[in-house]
C-alpha cells in the first residue's frame, strides 16, 4: 500500500489547523500516565481489559474509559473474542515516538544530574 508512506513524508508545517487539530488530540491521549502504562502493557501483544486491571492495579472502570480514549484517537484496537475484548496496538511506530520522546528526558536527566554534581563538588581552596 503507497499511501501510509506518502502520509510519513508530511511535516508539521505542511499541516492545515484541521489536521494539527488532529496531532494536538493525538498528543493528548498520551498526556495521561495511565495511558502511557497501558499502551507499555500491550507491547507484548493483545490482552483484555480484566488482564489489563489487574497487571496495573486499577479499576476496570478506569482501564476501560483510558481505553476508550486511545481507541478514539486511534492508538489502540479492539477485537471481539467470544465474550472479551482484545486491545492491541494500532500502529507500532507509537512505540517508537514514546521511546524518542524518553530518551530526551532521560538524557535531559542525566544532564540535570551530571550539573547538579558539578554543583555539588567542594572546590578547592586557592593558597
Amino acid at each position: 500500500m503507497l499511501w501510509p508512506a506518502v502520509f510519513h513524508m508530511i511535516a508539521m508545517p505542511q499541516l492545515d489547523d484541521s489536521a494539527l487539530d488532529q496531532v494536538s488530540d493525538y498528543f493528548r491521549a498520551l498526556s495521561e500516565p495511565l495511558r502511557l502504562r497501558l499502551l507499555n502493557a500491550l507491547r507484548d501483544g493483545p490482552v483484555n481489559v480484566g488482564e489489563l486491571t489487574a497487571r496495573l492495579g486499577c479499576s476496570q472502570a478506569n482501564v476501560s474509559k483510558h481505553l476508550g480514549v486511545l481507541a478514539k484517537a486511534g492508538l489502540v484496537t479492539r477485537t471481539a473474542r467470544g465474550t472479551s475484548v482484545f486491545y492491541g496496538i494500532a500502529d507500532p511506530n507509537t512505540y517508537a515516538l514514546c521511546d524518542l520522546v524518553c530518551g530526551q528526558i532521560a538524557q535531559r536527566l542525566l544532564t540535570q544530574a551530571e550539573r547538579m554534581g558539578a554543583r555539588a563538588t567542594p572546590t578547592p581552596d586557592l593558597p
